[in-house]
């Protein structure tokens, strides 16, 4: 289970939950699905504090909001990737498993799929919008030949 925040007014999930600030209210939900034997994950923006609050919750995975690296311009880009480069590296060094996910697609999921530290990329929306066009098989081939032509 991926915890992850949204407003009834939002299509999709526009950032990562502020575990820092919502530690006290998250760490009994995160408690409740391990002792169910769920493994949960919290939605997060690559940062330092929201990592360390994660962890603080017993959490063992965490999913980092790619969505500002995804919409960055070509100036702000390298930037963003640091983020999530350096955010995978942290987490991982803490014990963390990390994900990453929101507005990946065919076209900038390269540099991503090439950090290590991220063991799995959730892409959805972007395979099946281009399977629309060329079906799923395909789609999901094309995707998968990507992320694998990138971890080398």
């Amino acid at each position: 289970a991926c915890i992850v925040p949204e407003k009834r007014e939002e299509r999709t999930t526009e950032g990562g939950l502020d575990v820092a600030n919502g530690i006290k209210q998250l760490t009994p939900y995160v408690n409740m699905l391990n002792d169910a034997g769920i493994r949960v994950s919290l939605f997060i923006d690559p940062d330092f504090n929201q990592i360390d609050a994660a962890a603080e919750t017993g959490v063992p995975v965490i999913e980092l909001h790619t969505g500002a690296f995804a919409d960055a311009t070509m100036e702000r880009e390298e930037l963003e990737l640091k983020k999530i480069i350096d955010s995978a590296k942290y987490a991982s060094k803490k014990g963390l498993i990390v994900h990453a996910g929101h507005g990946l697609n065919y076209e900038n999921v390269v540099p991503v799929a090439k950090i290590n530290e991220i063991i799995e990329l959730n892409i959805g929306h972007s395979i099946i919008s281009y399977a629309s066009i060329v079906g799923l098989k395909r789609a999901i081939h094309e995707m998968i030949k990507l992320i694998i032509n990138a971890r080398g």
